[in-house]
């Protein structure tokens, strides 16, 4: 076969097969590549997957739509969160104030991990009270003290602590806090709110 004045092969030599599709523009001459079959093939598997998928979620509408699930799942992810939190009696009107070694441990466990950054190590006080004085904004019972962990002071950066610590954990703490009042840790923040006795 004499090549043409492109050097360009107008057919193939195994099928025979004209390559040139008979497109012309400026004398450049389109050639008429076939596709490969494999490509072929998953270009059609996903013509019929999107008919299929559109026709599933936006015609008759058998499925949910990702917006859909992703509510689905975390209300699921919200019950079973619930139903994995043991269920307690203990809120700021039944708390009693623990004494017993175990339960002032795992409240000063709680303490160090979470409130340490407010009223530093010894409950000293920074940006939070001091916890070791007499003096008390919120109040100084049990009671209070777990009331104030549950709900909080956002006007103050006292997030509520509902949702991070269990009724326990939070009697835990509270019981911690007041066995550190009346102690004398090194630099004390000065005094705020009411004489508590």
């Amino acid at each position: 076969m004499e090549p043409n004045e492109h050097n360009l092969i107008e057919k193939d030599e195994l099928t025979g097969e004209n390559l040139i599709s008979g497109h012309e523009y400026d004398g450049i001459k389109e050639l008429d590549n076939k596709l490969p079959k494999w490509w072929l093939w998953l270009f059609y598997i996903t013509i019929i997957f999107s008919a299929v998928y559109f026709t599933r979620y936006h015609i008759i509408k058998t499925g949910d739509l990702q917006d859909e699930e992703y509510k689905k799942e975390v209300e699921a992810a919200l019950i079973q969160y619930k139903d994995a939190r043991p269920a307690s009696n203990i809120d700021a009107t039944t708390v009693t104030l623990l004494t017993d070694a175990g339960g002032l441990a795992a409240g000063k466990a709680i303490f160090d991990k979470s409130c340490v950054v407010c009223h530093l190590a010894q409950g000293q006080g920074l940006v939070g009270p001091n916890l070791t004085d007499e003096f008390w904004i919120h109040g100084c019972t049990i009671g209070d003290i777990f009331n104030l962990i549950v709900i909080g002071v956002p006007e103050k950066g006292m997030i509520s602590w509902k949702d991070q610590l269990t009724p326990e954990q939070i009697q835990q703490v509270s019981s911690f806090i007041l066995s550190i009042k009346g102690t004398n840790p090194p630099n004390p923040k000065a005094p705020q709110g009411e004489l508590c006795q």
